[in-house]
């Protein structure tokens, strides 16, 4: 019986797979192949070094359209004593790229040559003259290129492991060859399983899970220059898993079993693998990713030999998935190709916010990052396992070692970066409320050469972090119960003694998100006491939420008596969410949120949301972009077709 390790350190996993892997001789570039040489080289890795065949230039070429020259014959020319050297015996026409005759040493550009017919005078004809008179002297192997001056015959042009760019082709073309000795891809399987999945286009229905995993891990191998083979999602049925397995193991260096790798009672994974070979590590100390499975499979070939494969049991938590992908199977690959595994670039940051980490594991926290002011800055994203999104808006990992238990905000950490490290400087990061339009800017800024980045942390949250200097702007709506206004006395009390300026950028409406057709009769506010109505509340701190205990307070409603008050979302579309599923009733929000989501709306409220920007992040050209939106037709169209918007005092500035 195998023994499963569980939670085991992340670098003993990866020591006993890949020692396992020397141990059956499969730690090693596994097959090469010749390939022609042509642009569908570019990316392919060498498996043996280039040495020149022949030279380049393998003769001496001249390198300017002129006169080649025995340049001892123009010591003495000057411009006031010219010499006259005649043709064919003491200078010959040549142009750029050819050879220069066995008698010359150099060649003299056009430009810089008289050329003269039989009587001495101009020649019409400029590459075919009589004679050439020349001003100044020539020096040896001037506009020559020489022999070997690129390439030398029997010299390294390329190393092995190099992976080929456009400009290696040319490289191994002029030195003679015309194939090239590569890496053969390695194969890989990607075999998805679970009852609960459906292939893509098939509309789901409850219970249902749209398999894709299978194209991220399918992408990520050929990204990093395997082949995968992506096999028809196999129901939870163990004899079927077992066959599937058995046929890819026919024609794959590497089997990822995707999904089914949890310590549950469909944990067919690793029982598959243990009935066809062996398991070495089921269980990692890594978040996400926990529960990833590492063995091999004992293929009998129709040989009757017995074939080593390995095979990687991938979690179904698509953040596990990929990341396991990033951990464990890229190093594979490259070692398999013969390149140096991912190394990507790594910057120093400072976390926006606290995180905390699981003590015992190694913890892999996705990121955004931005440049605010001298402030290179962190912000962690949504740590579910299941939320692909914070991987596609991820500028980064920092990894928490194990037994770091979290990290205060300001914290220095560093960041492995997905993205260049030039595009930080053209993000706009703004941190505060959660409106619909943002993603409208973001998507309108792409075209502008801008990342716009938001953190959603609500108003008062989006002023501490102005205050911090963590953000280039916020968004805000602030209502000041005393004088009706907007964000003016809130920024006389989080931002004292900051210089910013408040231009309004929306007025929407705020209402009651309800299911369609308001099945619970739901009027007003008044209903949230009921005792059959569950509501759904923005989190603290969120313009949202205070708006809404300004009115319970007015109402003279009892906070305890609403259900749910405490069950809490990040953002309109959040709270939506919860309604559609049927976890709440109802809740506040903004009237785009119920559409977007197929809700109704009860109106209750107009109020203005602004930006605030401190005047230290005015005076560049970061923000511009984002100023000239206000007056772009397109946008304002866009921001128009959504309900419950407002135009009309958008780019008014209410302080300088």
């Amino acid at each position: 019986m195998t023994v499963y390790l569980k939670d085991i350190p992340l670098k003993q996993a990866q020591e006993r797979f890949y020692n396992a892997l020397v141990e059956n001789n499969l730690w090693k570039i596994l097959r090469t192949e010749s390939i022609p040489l042509d642009e569908n080289a570019v990316g392919r890795v060498l498996a043996e070094p280039v040495w020149a065949r022949i030279s380049s230039p393998h003769y001496h070429a001249s390198a300017m359209d002129g006169f080649a020259i025995r340049s001892a014959e123009t010591i003495q020319a000057m411009p006031t004593s010219p010499v006259i050297l005649l043709s064919p015996d003491q200078t010959q026409y040549i142009d750029t790229g050819d050879p220069l005759p066995d008698w010359a040493d150099a060649v003299i550009p056009i430009e810089q040559v008289e050329a003269l017919d039989q009587q001495g005078k101009p020649a019409n004809e400029l590459r075919k003259p009589t004679s050439i008179r020349i001003r100044a002297a020539a020096t040896p192997w001037q506009h020559v290129r020489p022999l070997g001056e690129d390439i030398v015959a029997s010299q390294l042009v390329l190393p092995a492991g190099q992976v080929l760019r456009p400009v290696d082709l040319g490289a191994a073309a002029a030195s003679g060859h015309t194939h090239l000795f590569v890496a053969a891809r390695p194969q890989v399987a990607i075999l998805p399983t679970g009852s609960e999945l459906i292939p893509i286009g098939q509309p789901p229905a409850r219970g249902d899970i749209i398999e894709y995993n299978s194209i991220v891990l399918a992408g990520q191998i050929r990204q990093w220059g395997g082949e995968p083979t992506r096999h028809p999602i196999t129901f939870d049925d163990f004899d079927l898993i077992c066959q599937r397995v058995q046929h890819a193991a026919e024609s794959s260096d590497l089997i990822l079993l995707n999904a089914g790798s949890s310590a549950g009672a469909e944990d067919f994974s690793s029982k598959v693998i243990e009935h066809l070979g062996e398991v070495l590590v089921h269980g990692v100390a890594v978040r996400p990713g926990h529960p990833v499975i590492l063995g091999f499979i004992h293929h009998k070939t129709s040989g009757g030999k017995i074939r080593i494969v390995p095979v990687i049991g991938v979690p179904g938590y698509p953040v596990s998935a990929a990341l396991t992908a990033e951990i464990f199977i890229e190093p594979i690959l490259a070692h398999w190709l013969g390149r140096p595994a991912w190394d990507p670039a790594v910057i120093q940051a400072n976390l926006t916010r606290k995180i905390t980490s699981p003590a015992g594991d190694t913890d892999y926290v996705r990121v955004v990052v931005g440049q605010v002011g001298e402030k290179t800055l962190a912000a962690p994203l949504a740590r579910g396992a299941g939320v692909i999104t914070s991987l596609v808006r991820a500028d980064g990992i920092t990894i928490l070692p194990a037994g770091t238990q979290g990290l205060e905000a300001g914290s220095s950490v560093q960041v492995r970066l997905y993205r260049s490290a030039n595009d930080l400087f053209q993000t706009i990061f703004a941190i505060g409320s959660h409106d619909m339009t943002l993603d409208l800017v973001a998507q309108f800024l792409a075209g502008q050469n801008r990342r716009f980045i938001s953190a959603n942390v609500g108003s008062q949250g989006g002023l501490v972090a102005l205050r911090r200097g963590e953000a280039h702007l916020t968004g805000c709506h602030l209502l000041d119960p005393t004088t009706g206004e907007y964000n003016v006395y809130a920024i006389q009390q989080y931002l004292p003694t900051m210089p910013v300026r408040l231009i309004t950028w929306v007025n929407r409406e705020q209402g009651l998100l309800i299911r369609k057709g308001n099945p619970k009769g739901i009027v007003d506010l008044t209903d949230l006491v009921r005792s059959d109505i569950t509501y759904v509340n923005r989190q603290r701190g969120a313009g949202t939420r205070l708006l809404l205990d300004y009115h319970i307070s007015q109402l003279h409603l009892s906070l305890p008596n609403i259900k749910g008050y405490t069950q809490e979302e990040y953002t309109h579309l959040g709270v939506a969410a919860a309604i559609a599923s049927g976890r709440a009733d109802c809740g506040l929000g903004i009237p785009a949120a119920a559409r977007a989501l197929d809700l109704d709306f009860i109106p209750l409220y107009h109020e203005r949301y602004d930006f605030v920007i401190p005047h230290s992040h005015l005076s560049g050209d970061l923000l511009n972009p984002l100023f000239d939106l206000i007056q772009n037709p397109e946008f304002r169209s866009a921001i128009s077709s959504l309900p419950g918007y407002d135009l009309s005092q958008m780019g008014n500035i209410i302080i300088p």
